[in-house]
């Protein structure tokens, strides 16, 4: 266990206590403090000054990543049959109605993104208290309920995400892995926060976003000065 700590603190020592550092510095930094064998995670914490309960305030979308994740996404479609073989051939993983709601309702959700048409949400509805807590339920806010099943397919899987502002005002996502050059993550990175800065609801009062921290899988966290994005 020693040698973990001391391992830890090495790493723990590269990021300055109460040091904001520019974005560009932030994901030089996450690579070198990194201390995972596999490729993990770079993922962005915003902590926005909004109320989610208030319902013009609890932000959701979408944002195309220009380097996308990194990660390939499992897609589920739930479709008319006239739209499977479009599904398919967008590269969806699972495609189906009735036969994948069932499966789902047996307790299988190993899928990281769910289309839906908007003619089969009434059946879809049947498992939403499973797809919700998981944060995989169709909605059209996101782009996954849409009569174009295709082409939401083919966007989730060149590097489209969805986020979500959590109950208590941060959104929480993933901009790429370590293994990523530190300007693809920075630009991935500015595209989240831009498409965020624009959504800023007129009613939010004071500051929007309160603070920016970058962090790979069980890396410390690289606070970002919130000044420096444009």
């Amino acid at each position: 266990m020693a040698k973990v700590s001391k391992k830890r603190a090495a790493v723990n020592s590269k990021v300055e206590e109460g040091k904001l550092y520019s974005l560009d510095d932030a994901m030089n930094l996450v690579k070198q403090v990194n201390t995972t064998k596999f490729d993990a995670s770079v993922d962005l914490h915003i902590r926005l000054g909004v109320d989610p309960k208030k319902a013009d305030q609890a932000l959701r979308g979408t944002v195309s990543l220009p380097h996308g994740t990194g990660k390939t996404k499992t897609v589920m479609v739930l479709c008319t049959p006239d739209k499977e073989e479009e599904a398919k051939a967008a590269g969806a993983d699972h495609v189906g109605l009735d036969d994948l709601i069932q499966k789902v309702q047996g307790g299988w959700t190993d899928v990281d993104v769910v289309i839906a048409m908007p003619q089969v949400m009434a059946k879809v509805g049947r498992i939403g208290r499973i797809l919700g807590p998981r944060g995989i339920m169709p909605n059209p806010k996101t782009g996954t309920v849409t009569p174009d099943v295709a082409s939401a397919v083919a966007e989730v899987k060149k590097g489209k995400i969805s986020f979500r502002v959590d109950k208590y005002g941060i959104i929480h996502t993933s901009v790429g892995r370590v293994s990523f050059e530190p300007k693809k993550l920075a630009d991935n990175a500015m595209e989240v926060l831009s498409t965020i800065n624009k959504m800023k609801p007129s009613s939010a009062k004071g500051t929007y976003m309160k603070s920016i921290t970058i962090a790979s899988t069980m890396s410390p966290g690289i606070k970002v000065d919130t000044k420096s994005i444009k």
